[in-house]
């Protein structure tokens, strides 16, 4: 499983530790994930996902899961989410012509 958040893309980066003599070595930056679940309104069920905090924040900001997937433009998203995405948009647009 690769080190990056599943709803907005954040990966990791690489750049220099750099001692107080300028001596540098390459370093790792990791993104803060978390292991969370999600619920959607609109399908009626929970997805675990593997979130960077920042991205959590920002679902909670926007109104939830449904919310953030429906503002988030496609390019940004993974995979899962872009099919998450659909899902939710395809179950609203069944819902609003019933």
């Amino acid at each position: 499983m690769s080190r990056s958040c599943e709803l907005t893309g954040k990966a990791v980066l690489t750049g220099n530790n750099v001692s107080h003599a300028n001596n540098k070595s390459r370093r790792r930056f990791l993104p803060n994930l978390c292991n969370v679940t999600l619920i959607s309104d609109a399908l009626g069920q929970s997805f675990r996902l593997r979130v960077s905090a920042a991205a959590l924040r920002t679902v909670e900001h926007r109104g939830g899961l449904d919310a953030f997937l429906a503002k988030s433009k496609e390019n940004e998203l993974s995979m899962r989410a872009r099919l998450l995405k659909r899902q939710i948009s395809k179950k609203l647009a069944e819902q609003a012509a019933a």
